[in-house]
């Protein structure tokens, strides 16, 4: 399953390339150390055969003997690592520490040239591995040479107990310089993706309506998806300002021949074709309907994502509510106005006057006395519209809220103008719902997202 996250793919391989580093790191280091310490062991081992050397002789019977002991303690103690010994060709031991005990390091059998010194990694005694400088001596007692070969070794167990003390001590060290490179690089990774972050608020705020395009300063590297960005909404401004001037462009040919339809209906009628003229103006009337709701449509459909708009609710509200009060149907009624100040929305401001117009006309149309209306604002706005006419019966009420129901054939008097605000709010992810007003009449409840 691959990571979404690119904060997160970012730090997972961070992660793997400083604990990959680390443990190189590690083993480097180890090793250095381990190389150091051999070298410090060869330089001691390299004195002891120096004294040891200097220190074998023969008496007057012929006898090798050694005339003064090494100082170091561990050559009298049994098995303690640390070792010398002396032989001869005849003799594989002459002489011998008392560490060894009764054991004797098997020198190889090669061959030394005067002052040449001999290094070997050889088995020793009690399973120990042993490291062995060894070196050839002639001494010369009555003009006759006799050649011995002096030898000394140390356990390098001591070298290893020594790397594995070292690697134990520098693990935290390690884990620190770690976890210090993983906040480092979270820090980097957090303020690297910090224009990406920026994006996001910008096109936040272009979704609700606070701005056109995006703003501010980018890196480099982010500018060329900025631009496009900004060029992509200038397209889709144009095509909107296009989509909108095509749409008034058609409403204004339309009005000539519905205009000639009410003409022509008028003089039937004064002809005395009055049912004739009445079906001629229905079928004008339910054309300009039909009209204006595709055009809204299409306006929606061309209008680009929702939320990209910002309105005043309580502004359309009353704008819309002073029209229809100066309407001789409006005059008549009473209106019950619970309005706050200001509330805005995320919808275009055509699209909430179409919304409020549709809805506000069907209650004028349908109300004996009373239209009230009521704007709440919370986390969404929510509006509510009634009227004290006949309403809805029940079993209709759910039914009005069904896309795709043709509201005009199904129920007498709720026609397109609730068809229109339908779509509006569909095409706003918004919700509308109805019920029975308590003013006796129908009762629509809008609920729109916050601008």
């Amino acid at each position: 399953m691959r990571v979404r996250s690119l904060r997160a793919r970012l730090l997972a391989a961070a992660g793997v390339s400083i604990l990959l580093a680390l443990t190189l790191a590690g083993f480097g280091l180890v090793t250095l150390f381990e190389r150091h310490v051999e070298r410090r062991v060869d330089r001691e081992l390299a004195t002891y055969l120096h004294q040891l050397v200097g220190r074998v002789e023969l008496d007057g019977t012929g006898r090798i003997h050694i005339t003064r002991e090494l100082m170091d303690v561990r050559f009298d103690e049994p098995l303690s690592g640390l070792y010398w010994q002396v032989q001869d060709d005849e003799r594989p031991t002459l002489l011998r520490s008392r560490s060894l005990w009764d054991e004797t390091i098997a020198l190889p059998r090669d061959r030394l040239s005067l002052g040449e010194v001999h290094r070997h990694r050889l088995p020793g005694p009690a399973g120990q591995t042993l490291l062995v400088r060894e070196r050839q001596v002639v001494l010369e007692p009555d003009g006759r040479g006799r050649r011995l070969r002096v030898a000394v070794a140390l356990d390098r167990g001591e070298v290893e107990t020594a790397r594995d003390a070292f690697a134990a001590d520098m693990l935290p060290y390690l884990l620190v310089l770690a976890a210090a490179l993983m906040t480092g690089t979270w820090l980097q990774v957090r303020v690297g993706l910090s224009p990406l972050e920026q994006l996001r608020k910008g096109v936040l705020a272009i979704r609700g309506g606070h701005t056109r395009q995006l703003q501010g300063r980018y890196p480099l590297e982010v500018t060329p998806l900025v631009d496009g960005i900004n060029e992509l909404l200038e397209a889709r401004d144009r095509s909107v300002e296009r989509a909108r001037a095509w749409t008034a462009d058609l409403a204004h040919g339309l009005k000539t021949p519905l205009a000639a339809l009410g003409a022509d209906a008028q003089r039937l009628r004064d002809a005395g074709h009055g049912r004739m003229a009445d079906d001629l103006d229905q079928l004008s009337e339910t054309m300009r309907r039909r009209v204006d709701r595709e055009l809204i449509r299409a306006r929606l459909r061309s209008a680009g994502p929702a939320g990209s708009g910002r309105s005043d609710v309580v502004r359309a509200v009353e704008g819309v509510a002073r029209t229809l009060q100066r309407t001789p149907r409006g005059a008549e009624l009473q209106w019950l106005m619970g309005l706050p100040r200001e509330v805005p929305v995320a919808m275009d401001r055509e699209d909430l006057m179409e919304l409020v117009g549709n809805l506000l006309d069907n209650a004028v149309k349908w109300a004996h006395d009373s239209v009230r209306v009521r704007v709440e604002a919370g986390p969404a706005v929510r509006v509510r519209i009634g009227d004290d006419g006949p309403g809805v019966p029940r079993e209709h009420l759910e039914r009005l809220g069904d896309r795709g129901l043709r509201l005009d054939e199904q129920t007498q008097g709720h026609g397109l103008g609730l068809a229109i605000a339908r779509d509006i709010v569909t095409a706003y992810g918004a919700d509308m719902a109805f019920s029975r007003a308590d003013l006796g009449g129908l009762e629509v409840y809008l609920t729109l997202p916050r601008g």
